[in-house]
């Protein structure tokens, strides 16, 4: 053979060895072609502050470009409205009677399976940062740094595998930084990623960055219709439940007025310890930014104390304050969301990440007369989900479709080419982002369990379709209601027993079984016992 033949025999055999093990490299399922994730999870984030579904009270054009450049869910729910299993569900893709998470008292049992243990087992590195709120210690995470129980706004501790550290600045600032150092310095280019990036805002109590203290102060916010519902086909679930703007929110702790005002103009605080609250946390501040804090709610407090508002004036004033601080914590979780989609922007990540965004559950922003969740009612019970994963979800689609957080395991696990576990009891979006609901459900079915507790909103469960709602509240009450959504979307008509509404009602009750039956729950015997048993849990808690 001549030298000029021999040249061109290794030629070849170089080229089909690179070809060879060029292919087996892209075939290889620890290889980064797996598509990656960045699932972020807010807290108590309403749809109504989102401008993607609703710009009257804020703007959020970061958030909204995953609506953008991806589908947008007009109708996604929760299982459960309340943080800690709402943040169960997520993970395991089953209810709160089957996954150990039904009240935010539970501890996680963190040997069941989950998505992010499958995603490792898989191939993909996993990683966590900000909320768990769980009590146990996260697992199925490569990286995992998280906020102790609730977490504070300023200058946050951090739980990681190595103990506990203190960190400087603005929680949701920090979250963020963590998780673009994680992607930016410590992750496994190698492999596909799963990061849950999951921020404790705008969670109570609203502590603005200071950023943002003065972006919403002195604005005029929309009232909503029913802040003054007097709750008059309702239930007793309704006027027992301690979650009233004008009764049972703090005028220190949620307001901000300084608790020496408070004892001067002899206002009464629903809980005592809602003043300590406040100081505690005003406390966290620097000495700088406390005179920075000072410039702006100090006028505020000043204006409280010269006009001394009473009755239903207290209740706009208070209903006014909370949302310049609730909409001022957003505005940086939307900044921050901002620099990360930037980063994926950046560093050619975008195109192959599917980025999913919610919150564990809506949030009461004045309607009913309440803030906080817990309840069936469309405010708590509907949450925001955009989601955005090019060449797949087409841009700016709309789906209507009823969805619900079982589904965003078996989600993420379909996208990933993981099996989804039978246990699972969700189902997969991914044929809802090609438009094919030919097999979607009909109903959803919720349960909340977390009474008697803080807020004391009854046990209640129920089923939704796409026009109706029956709850049946239970365990010390014993009381059904039933809404027609088409015709009084702000459920003010409780229509249970309307002899007009008897076929739908009867419907509903064999519907609600079904989905009883399906996700295998009876959870709802009423035992002396147990009650005795929860209500001494929460004596020794404070919280009755």
């Amino acid at each position: 053979m001549s030298a000029q033949n021999s040249m061109k025999h290794f030629y070849w055999i170089f080229c089909i060895c690179i070809s060879f093990f060029g292919c087996k490299e892209a075939s290889d399922p620890q290889t980064s072609t797996k598509p990656n994730i960045v699932f972020i999870i807010t807290d108590d984030h309403a749809y109504q502050a989102l401008s993607a579904y609703d710009d009257k009270f804020i703007k959020t054009p970061h958030i909204d470009r995953l609506a953008n450049e991806g589908m947008l869910f007009q109708k996604a729910f929760v299982t459960n409205s309340i943080c800690s299993p709402s943040r169960a569900v997520a993970l395991t893709g089953k209810f709160s009677h089957l996954n150990s998470v039904r009240d935010n008292l539970d501890v996680f049992d963190t040997t069941q399976v989950t998505f992010p243990k499958l995603l490792q087992q898989a191939g993909y590195e996993t990683a966590i940062y900000g909320k768990w709120h769980l009590k146990s210690e996260p697992k199925g995470f490569d990286y995992w740094e998280v906020l102790p129980d609730q977490g504070h706004y300023y200058h946050p501790e951090f739980l990681t595998p190595e103990g506990e550290i203190k960190t400087e600045g603005y929680v949701t600032d920090v979250i963020t930084d963590k998780a673009i150092n994680y992607l930016e310095t410590q992750r496994d280019s190698s492999k596909p990623f799963m990061l849950m990036y999951n921020h404790k805002a705008p969670h109570r109590q609203w502590w603005p960055s200071m950023h943002d203290l003065e972006d919403f102060k002195y604005k005029k916010i929309p009232v909503p219709a029913t802040l003054f519902d007097d709750y008059k086909t309702k239930s007793k679930a309704s006027t027992d439940a301690q979650m009233r703007i004008a009764d049972h929110m703090a005028l220190t702790m949620d307001n901000k007025i300084a608790p020496e005002i408070i004892e001067k103009l002899d206002y009464e605080e629903f809980l005592d310890w809602y003043t300590s609250s406040y100081t505690e946390r005003l406390n966290r501040l620097t000495e700088a930014e406390k005179e920075q804090w000072h410039k702006v709610y100090g006028p505020i407090n000043k204006d409280f104390e010269q006009n001394t508002p009473k009755g239903k004036a207290l209740t706009l004033w208070k209903y006014q304050r909370y949302m310049e601080d609730y909409l001022g914590v957003i505005k940086s979780v939307d900044r921050n969301i901002g620099k990360l989609l930037d980063y994926l922007d950046d560093n050619n990540l975008s195109e192959n990440t599917m980025v999913v965004y919610t919150s564990d559950q809506g949030f009461y922003l004045g309607e009913h007369g309440w803030f906080d969740k817990r309840f069936m009612y469309e405010e708590s019970f509907r949450t925001p989900l955009l989601i955005r994963y090019p060449n797949i979800v087409e841009s700016g689609s709309v789906n209507t479709d009823l969805v619900q957080n079982i589904d965003f395991a078996p989600t993420v696990l379909e996208v990933a080419g993981v099996s989804i576990p039978k246990e699972v009891q969700g189902n997969s979006l991914v044929p809802l982002f090609e438009g094919d609901n030919s097999n979607w459900r009909d109903a959803l079915y919720y349960h909340y369990y977390e009474y008697p507790g803080i807020h004391m909103v009854k046990r209640h469960y129920g089923v939704r379709t796409k026009q109706y709602k029956l709850i049946r509240f239970y365990y010390d009450i014993e009381a059904w209601e039933l809404y027609d959504l088409d015709n009084d979307p702000n459920e003010m008509n409780n229509v249970y027993g309307n002899h007009d509404y008897k076929a739908v009602q009867e419907k509903l009750h064999k519907r609600l079984e079904e989905l009883r039956i399906q996700y295998q729950d009876n959870s709802d015997s009423l035992n002396q016992d147990w009650i005795n048993k929860d209500i001494k849990r929460l004596q020794d808690l404070g919280w009755y």
